[in-house]
């Protein structure tokens, strides 16, 4: 059983995965006090689908760039 399944990938994987969310999470709020709205609400509340499609991409570009650095 010991083969099969390592713990110590299991505990890896958790612990990047918390790390690449915590780093997105932290880059995300950087990127909403830059603009001079407020982001949720100009996507959520005025329905603005440019800034929606800017900011997934953004968002992807940065998921990018931390699993890349993680991996």
């Amino acid at each position: 059983m010991n083969g099969i399944i390592n713990l110590s990938y299991i505990v890896n994987a958790i612990v990047f995965s918390f790390l690449g969310v915590l780093i997105f999470w932290v880059c995300f709020r950087m990127m909403d006090r830059l603009t001079p709205y407020l982001l949720w609400k100009e996507i959520i509340e005025e329905h603005n689908t440019a800034l929606a499609i800017v900011v997934g991409a953004l968002s992807l570009g940065i998921c990018l760039i931390i699993a890349a650095s993680i991996h």
